[in-house]
């Protein structure tokens, strides 16, 4: 089984060297004059396909995973019996450690030998060659960017999310509340207003969940536990609010930046002891 691996190290935070791996605009553009087109949304979440191909063969990618820790996404439904793109990131005290590779197994017969061919060393080098570069410069914009801050807030094992209502392509979507950071604010003291504003409820916030999320070119979306200490919420400024358990999470419309956030969300609905 061939496989490829390639190191760079970026001079920016863990966090947001992960959020300019959720990118997935960025990344799609930064390959494709390599003869590799990706079509999908605009961010990267698990479960998303992604239509993609290397010069003539053509699959689909499957994200596999999405996280802080990196990326990962297989090709189901292609002619190749495995095909990987893996993304790790490390920690160091010279900024994070970004470790590509990829992976594949050809057929055998004419069409392996054009496999290893067109997917091979050679091409497979230039993706990712291509990829730490777009990476390395989205995470340098990333460093300085705003903030929108996001709750999600637990009681009795559901989750709140809220519908928009406008603009009119987000309409009937669900997401957290939240909203961006003001000049003087840092991020818990905008969750707190922002719960306020939109859902007229007093609200202490915790931890950090899940990753910071790329939205515009200069935005992240950064969402924090919450714990509601005051009022019941109300729809003052979406279509509806509602309580949400872990059963119902895959299978409501959200907005992708918060859809990357569903594995954490998981975690967060799950019992404690």
């Amino acid at each position: 089984m061939p496989e490829l691996r390639a190191t760079t190290l970026v001079d920016a935070p863990l966090r947001t060297v992960a959020a300019a791996l959720l990118d997935a605009r960025l990344l799609a553009r930064s390959i494709r004059g390599l003869g590799v087109r990706i079509g999908g949304g605009p961010v990267l979440y698990v479960g998303a396909e992604l239509a993609g191909s290397v010069g003539p063969v053509n699959g689909t990618l499957l994200v596999t995973r999405a996280d802080t820790t990196g990326v990962s996404a297989e090709l189901v439904g292609g002619p190749l019996p495995r095909f990987v793109l893996i993304t790790d990131l490390l920690h160091t005290g010279g900024g994070t450690m970004v470790v590509d590779s990829v992976e594949w197994t050809s057929p055998g017969g004419p069409f392996g030998r054009l496999a290893d061919v067109v997917v091979g060393r050679g091409l497979a080098l230039k993706v990712l060659q291509a990829r730490a570069s777009a990476v390395s410069a989205r995470s340098r914009q990333l460093v300085g960017a705003k903030v929108v801050v996001g709750a999600a807030i637990v009681r009795d094992g559901l989750l709140l999310a809220q519908q928009r209502g406008y603009p009119e392509h987000q309409a009937g979507c669900w997401e957290l509340p939240g909203g961006r950071v003001d000049p003087g604010e840092d991020d818990h003291t905008a969750v707190v207003r922002e719960c306020d504003e939109e859902l007229g409820v007093a609200v202490v916030p915790g931890e950090q969940v899940g990753p910071d999320v790329p939205l515009q070119a200069d935005h992240l979306l950064r969402v924090f536990r919450a714990d509601l200490v005051r009022g019941e919420p109300q729809a003052l400024d979406h279509r509806a609010v509602r309580w949400v358990g872990a059963a119902e999470l895959d299978g409501l419309d959200w907005l992708p930046a918060d859809r990357v956030l569903l594995p954490a969300l998981h975690e967060l609905l799950e019992p404690r002891d």
